[in-house]
């Protein structure tokens, strides 16, 4: 066995682990034997250019994407993929269907069902996905949005919302799946700069929880000031990782501080 899946294997709370993961896309190739694992409680902003593979990574955290190669553990379960001529394929869709439900993602572009109102949003996967009792599942749904400041929204359209709003919307409706690990992918690339604030601020919220996430965010200051752990991923490879202090502090890894310096300059 891999030392990574073992290691995270060995650890009590360990919350998702990858070993050896890789992604490509025809000839090219995104992530190149990513080795990483997050404990629970862990939030962990990743950070790089664009075209570094860091939604890639995200997506295949949940097989969004399935990886060409490589192992995805998520908390004590591997989950089961073979390998065929094209890559890694599902073994088990029950088995990938359940541990989705442990890890929800907040998307960069909200991904709300226009033709639905804010409150069946939320219900539609807890109800027809997890199967749960309509009644409990509005009394949540009604708390989540009261919890994100959109309570008096429950019944509009998502055209009828600001991006912030929507973007509110939809980590709530993350949080109603009852989720163990949260995946946000640039949650605040497509809001307006007046904006950002209120979902950054619901975000630092959960994350004072002690939840478990992990952000893929161009946010400098956030990643800083919340984050117990940074990755920073560079043509696929994490060319560095660490406490927020260290590597934000200069001097630690040349590549990072010229990544850091173009965001000061602007």
């Amino acid at each position: 066995m891999s030392n990574t899946i073992a290691d995270a294997s060995s650890k009590a709370k360990t919350a998702v682990a990858v070993d050896g993961l890789r992604k490509s896309y025809g000839i090219h190739e995104v992530l190149k034997g990513v080795d990483f694992s997050a404990c629970d409680g862990e939030v962990i902003s990743i950070l790089g250019a664009s075209g570094s593979g860091k939604s890639t990574f995200l997506r295949c955290l949940n097989l969004l994407e399935l990886p060409s190669a490589g192992r995805l553990r998520i908390f004590d379960e591997e989950v089961r993929l073979k390998s065929t001529h094209g890559g890694l394929r599902i073994v088990d869709q029950k088995q990938v269907d359940r541990l989705r439900t442990q890890v929800s993602m907040v998307f960069q572009n909200f991904n709300l069902w226009q033709h639905m109102t804010v409150l069946d949003n939320l219900m539609e996967a807890p109800v027809h996905v997890q199967h749960r009792s309509r009644a409990e599942v509005r009394d949540e749904a009604e708390a989540m949005l009261e919890r994100v400041g959109m309570k008096e929204r429950s019944k509009a359209y998502p055209a009828q919302l600001s991006g912030g709003q929507q973007q509110r919307a939809a980590i709530a409706r993350a949080l109603v799946m009852k989720p163990r690990v949260l995946l946000f992918d640039e949650p605040t690339s497509a809001l307006d700069p007046e904006l950002v604030g209120e979902v950054l601020k619901v975000m630092r919220d959960l994350a004072s929880e002690g939840r478990t996430m992990l952000i893929v965010t161009h946010e400098m200051g956030f990643a800083r000031d919340v984050s117990t752990r940074i990755l920073f991923l560079e043509q696929g490879r994490i060319a560095a990782a660490g406490a927020p202090l260290d590597l934000f502090g200069g001097g630690l890894n040349q590549r990072f501080d010229q990544f850091i310096s173009r965001f000061s300059q602007g």
